[in-house]
């Protein structure tokens, strides 16, 4: 990282972040150029290990991709503040945000409700909010397992 002071380091830090945001841009392994998408998803830490999930339709580009080469990379970030600094003619932008890569893991029937219950508690917090379990069975849930990420901070001026 070419700013050492924005690094965040404390992993329970990049944790704090990826809870404030609330879209993952999914980067996938295409032929010819990478290719991402915004999604909703749902996190968990076991042993010290950050999984993320997500759903989608059953088929699709999304899923022929994810099938063919299982290697991803994320981008999140929130907290956007615009700063204008008229006098000086400079203009910047405050954010936190974490990048990292690993390798998703399609989920068997057994492993969705789970998975789509960390998706509805990341933005229901603690509400055990209720989605229709007739759709488990028409939905692809699949599973991130971060083995690198790194987050940044670039606090207001």
């Amino acid at each position: 990282m070419r700013q050492e002071n924005r690094e965040i380091k404390e992993f329970n830090e990049i944790i704090e972040v990826m809870k404030n945001c609330d879209v993952c841009r999914l980067a996938l392994n295409d032929d010819e150029y990478p290719y991402i998408l915004p999604l909703n998803f749902g996190m968990e830490i076991v042993d010290g290990k950050v999984n993320l999930y997500f759903h989608s339709a059953l088929e699709g580009y999304k899923a022929d991709l994810i099938k063919k080469d299982n290697r991803a990379s994320f981008e999140m970030d929130c907290k956007h503040q615009l700063q204008y600094f008229e006098e000086k003619g400079y203009c910047t932008m405050a954010y936190e945000s974490v990048i990292g890569r690993g390798r998703i893991r399609i989920l068997d029937e057994e492993e969705k409700m789970d998975a789509l219950k960390k998706l509805m508690d990341h933005y229901h917090m603690g509400k055990d909010a209720y989605f229709n379990p007739e759709a488990i069975s028409r939905t692809l849930v699949y599973v991130l397992e971060v083995e690198k990420m790194t987050g940044k901070r670039k606090k207001p001026k």
